[in-house]
């Protein structure tokens, strides 16, 4: 009998044992629900995610006690661990040796510069400058830009302006109340002025005869920019028809159109007409055929980087002292550099 009870008393121990971890368990449980409820994400730290990351290896069961945060959370981590360790091993090792920032640099600006270049062209250009990079490292340090490539608007009308001339008159008042025409032709590269001519009654045909004498030969531009001024007769619309020139006629009083032409009249007047009394035709011609040497040789444009439709060469302080030579009878000087 004593052992009977013996085991009786076991079996009740045992049973109170778990009723009460069973009772535990449950508390434990409607307190996580209870602060599920009131707070909306628990704070995890380092070690909470080491943990769970640790138990999900060993225990097959681990999902179904996981409450606080979900399963695909922990997996989660496991992968950012997994990325952490495999980054930390490749910094331990020598693996191939960094590119220079140099020629990373003049890669980048390479493909930049050039959206037509592939690897192959830039790998080209790099070998002819001494550096020797294979195609798939110039690949990888390639700007990737927009397909198909496109240049930009300036890129593309700079790449036009060889082929357009623009035309335009404007009036000078002499000495004696008369009124001038003059007549200027100017193509758009390199700002030049290929032929100007005074007149006092402009016609269609004198005209025509003007646009002949600035273009000979092989120097006939493919557009020829102009207003729709009523001077521009059929004869004049022919004649530069056969020469194998297309007009281009800007919309009615919008001078904005043709800026160039424009501003280059604006400069005649600012800097020699109006500091200036004309006589005649001729005083007029000799005027401007001397602004006009001081405009291309000497005179520095914003749109050629500053410097002169004809070039001007850089002198350093090496070539002697400093001149000045006047220009437009004293209007202007030109500055050089006298050995």
């Amino acid at each position: 009998m004593g052992a009977l009870q013996l085991v009786t008393a076991l079996l009740r121990k045992l049973l109170q044992s778990r009723a009460a971890l069973v009772a535990e368990n449950l508390a434990l449980r409607h307190q996580i629900v209870i602060l599920q409820r009131s707070v909306k994400r628990p704070r995890l730290h380092r070690r909470d995610r080491v943990f769970w990351v640790w138990l999900s290896r060993l225990w097959r069961g681990w999902r179904s006690s996981l409450i606080v945060v979900q399963p695909e959370t922990v997996i989660r981590w496991h992968r950012q661990g997994f990325r952490l360790y495999w980054r930390w091993k490749s910094r331990s090792r020598c693996g191939r040796p960094k590119l220079d920032l140099e020629i990373r640099a003049l890669i980048r600006r390479m493909s930049r510069d050039n959206p037509t270049w592939g690897r192959r062209r830039i790998r080209s250009e790099l070998h002819l400058l001494g550096y020797e990079v294979a195609e798939l490292t110039v690949a990888k340090y390639m700007v990737r830009g927009r397909k198909p490539p496109s240049q930009e608007w300036r890129v593309f009308l700079k790449n036009h302006t060889r082929e357009i001339a623009a035309i335009d008159f404007f009036t000078v008042v002499t000495l004696n109340f008369r009124i001038l025409i003059c007549f200027v032709v100017l193509r758009h590269h390199q700002r030049t002025v290929v032929h100007f001519n005074v007149t006092s009654h402009p016609t269609g045909r004198w005209t025509a005869q003007q646009i002949v004498e600035a273009f000979p030969y092989d120097t006939v531009p493919r557009y020829l920019l102009r207003d729709r001024d009523g001077i521009y007769s059929s004869y004049f619309v022919d004649r530069v028809r056969g020469m194998d020139i297309e007009e281009v006629l800007i919309a009615p009083r919008s001078p904005w159109q043709s800026p160039y032409v424009e501003r280059m009249i604006g400069s005649i007047r600012r800097e020699c007409l109006d500091h200036v009394l004309v006589i005649n035709e001729a005083h007029l011609r000799r005027v401007l055929r001397e602004y006009f040497a001081y405009y291309h040789d000497s005179r520095p444009h914003q749109s050629l980087e500053g410097n002169a439709p004809r070039p001007r060469e850089i002198e350093p302080p090496s070539q002697g002292r400093i001149v000045a030579e006047p220009q437009v009878g004293g209007l202007h000087h030109r500055y050089r550099r006298a050995a």
